[in-house]
């Protein structure tokens, strides 16, 4: 996911990448959570590795996390960068459909295809889809091998369960950019631009061609956006 941004970064900055709960090599989920938890979870990891504020880049999820992050542990966010994320609670159908979805997954033992399609266009705009199979086959694969009963909890939190954060971004105080995707299928662009409205002084960007994955289907563009915010911060 973040394979282009440590190509770059990593030889001036120090990077730590974080699995959230539920992925990677992070403990599976068996049961809800919050952002806040999630937050709050950042700054554990923060303290063990003994760094005293940090600049955050998060995607979707990740995004949704260090909003709350900065909001509520201002000392510790230097600067956000939120891409492809939102600060709304879901619509009623949407959560509908989640609560059903992730009722589903906890009662299988693998994804089923039709599953992986359907994360393939929730995740990848059209352009990637056309342009760039290794970016689907990555998509593919990672949810092919999540733990389906971990990430339906995963599921559940962060869709039906989500909380609408636009009142607690206001308490941002800290440089934040945030980036939608002009192709993204999951989070419109008008509904990330809310977010940035919600969050003084953030920089709002759209990127032509690019989904859900902006770090995956752009890393190119999103280092140069990067690069250019930290150079004015």
């Amino acid at each position: 996911m973040w394979g282009g941004q440590v190509e770059h970064f990593a030889n001036s900055h120090r990077m730590i990448l974080i699995d959230p709960p539920g992925h990677g090599r992070s403990a599976a989920l068996s049961r809800n959570f919050t952002m806040e938890e999630c937050a709050l979870c950042l700054t554990q990891v923060l303290d063990v590795l003994e760094i005293e504020d940090c600049v955050l880049v998060g995607n979707s999820w990740g995004g949704m996390m260090g909003g709350v992050f900065a909001a509520l542990y201002p000392r510790r966010a230097r600067a956000t960068v939120l891409m492809n994320c939102t600060g709304a609670r879901a619509g009623l159908k949407q959560r509908l459909e989640f609560f059903a979805l992730s009722a589903l997954l906890r009662h299988l033992n693998s994804v089923p295809d039709l599953l992986i399609n359907r994360a393939v266009a929730a995740f990848a705009g059209p352009t990637t889809e056309r342009t760039k199979p290794e970016v689907i086959d990555f998509i593919r694969s990672t949810v092919a091998t999540v733990n389906s009963k971990s990430v339906s909890w995963a599921i559940e939190s962060v869709v039906p369960r989500r909380a609408d954060h636009h009142q607690l971004l206001g308490a941002i105080d800290c440089p934040t950019l945030v980036i939608a995707g002009r192709e993204d299928r999951t989070f419109p662009v008008a509904e990330t631009e809310k977010m940035a409205q919600a969050i003084p002084g953030a920089q709002f960007k759209v990127l032509d061609a690019v989904g859900h994955l902006a770090a995956l289907e752009a890393p190119g563009r999103i280092n140069q956006e990067i690069e250019a915010f930290l150079s004015r911060i």
